[in-house]
């Protein structure tokens, strides 16, 4: 009976043990899980002024490169476009601002799985710069804190093949004269053609490279913020086939 009652004792005491490291771990799951959940819903919610400061250029760069293999893999972050929209309708405080195409096929928000309020969008034919596309970047860092700013051009664009066979049309003409000089700098072994692929997406490449170097020497405002390590100027390549984009810094 005696050793009867020690089993039996020494039997709930083993339960009760194994039960409080079993709450223990519950509960220490149940804190990580929270913790887990809330930065996700954090980081598919428009970015409050505080948290857009507290990034590093660098960290909004690795953002988009995320966002993009988000992309490719179809697990998107989940968002509330409608709570978006009231929570940035007082301001907004964008992390980036992406000079890309106006091609239909290259809305930067969907490829990089961000949404509104993450990005200060510039869109034109070939990502070339003007007068106005800088002023807008330089208000874009300057005055309202964005981090980075990103050159984004795309395989099979049709701004870099109209300046490759020299179309002329209207203000058009004027456009792709400032994609030319990338043709000319482009080192490319074969046909160098509008219906050679390869070529189309070498030149770009180059454009989104002649582009950065174009910012830097037009904007002091902007190459200034960059040598204080206020902002990066980035490029970057997305493949219409692949939905990859390419990060070129």
């Amino acid at each position: 009976m005696c050793d009867q009652f020690t089993n039996s004792r020494e039997l709930r005491q083993l339960n009760r043990r194994c039960f409080l490291k079993s709450s223990t771990l519950i509960s220490t799951l149940g804190v990580l899980n929270a913790g887990l959940f809330r930065h996700s819903v954090l980081a598919s919610e428009a970015l409050t002024e505080e948290e857009r400061n507290k990034m590093s250029p660098n960290d909004v760069l690795n953002a988009a490169k995320a966002g993009n293999e988000r992309f490719q893999s179809g697990k998107h972050a989940s968002r509330d476009a409608l709570k978006d929209q009231k929570t940035t309708a007082s301001g907004q405080h964008p992390e980036a601002v992406v000079l890309s195409c106006m091609d239909s096929r290259v809305a930067p928000e969907i490829i990089m799985d961000l949404g509104i309020g993450d990005f200060f969008d510039v869109r034109v034919a070939g990502n070339v710069i003007s007068d106005d596309v800088l002023g807008s970047m330089e208000y874009a860092c300057k005055e309202d804190g964005s981090k980075l700013i990103l050159v984004l051009g795309h395989t099979g664009c049709g701004a870099i093949k109209g300046a490759i066979d020299n179309l002329q049309l209207g203000h058009l003409s004027n456009l792709l004269a400032k994609i030319r000089p990338a043709i000319q700098k482009t080192v490319f072994d074969g046909e160098r053609s509008s219906n050679n692929p390869a070529f189309v997406e070498a030149v770009s490449r180059t454009n989104v490279l002649l582009t950065i170097e174009g910012i830097r020497q037009q904007s002091p405002v902007l190459e200034e913020l960059e040598s204080q390590r206020a902002i990066k100027i980035a490029g970057a390549m997305y493949n219409l086939a692949t939905a990859k984009i390419d990060f070129m810094s």
